[in-house]
């Protein structure tokens, strides 16, 4: 009973952390593989606040791809934003940003014992621009949103919420020894995770 609970739970850190890790030389699937199975991410914008203008500034998103499951993601980076935020203030000003997510999300790292800055705890950068989505976009941007994050439904109408997504420009993966990976766009975007 106990060995089948303990194989039991095994498969659920599995299924939680998305299926099976791809392998290393594989760094376009794995940057796809990272950002589905994460629900947030460090964006980082150029502060326009008094004090910090100018400077970096990284903050905390709730972000989706697509549903969660092997088959629901896009690869596109959703957010649901208002202009009442401080790093959206800095965003209307310069759109450019970077965006972090990590394995060290999932339960993949704690279950290996790796160290959120261990390299074999992947985690992608992506540098780009943050853009409103158009109303044939917002659907699916709602859709990815909603199924992973159900409160934002309830979140208040009079803060002028909007769909955004990251405009990929550039890719960087670590996810094993001897350095970071470039990806392009093109790559990233030809693979499932």
């Amino acid at each position: 009973m106990a060995g089948a609970l303990l194989l039991g739970a095994a498969v659920l850190l599995l299924l939680a952390a998305g299926g099976a890790i791809p392998p290393p030389e594989e760094a376009a699937r794995m940057a796809r593989f990272v950002l589905h199975n994460c629900d947030w991410g460090a964006l980082a914008t150029l502060s326009t606040q008094e004090g910090l203008r100018g400077r970096p500034f990284a903050n905390i998103f709730s972000l989706s791809d697509g549903p969660p499951g092997p088959s629901g993601g896009s690869g596109v980076p959703y957010f649901y934003l208002t202009d009442m935020e401080i790093s959206v203030q800095d965003l209307e000003i310069n759109a450019n940003a970077s965006l972090t997510v990590s394995l060290a999300q999932t339960p993949y790292c704690k279950k290996h014992r790796y160290d959120p800055q261990n390299p074999l705890c992947a985690h992608i950068i992506f540098c780009g621009s943050i853009v409103k989505v158009n109303d044939s976009e917002a659907g699916l941007a709602k859709k990815a949103l909603f199924s992973r994050h159900p409160e934002m439904e309830s979140w208040p109408k009079d803060h002028d919420w909007f769909f955004a997504k990251f405009n990929i420009t550039n890719i960087w993966v670590l996810d094993y020894f001897g350095g970071l990976k470039i990806v392009t766009p093109e790559e990233y975007y030809s693979v499932k995770p």
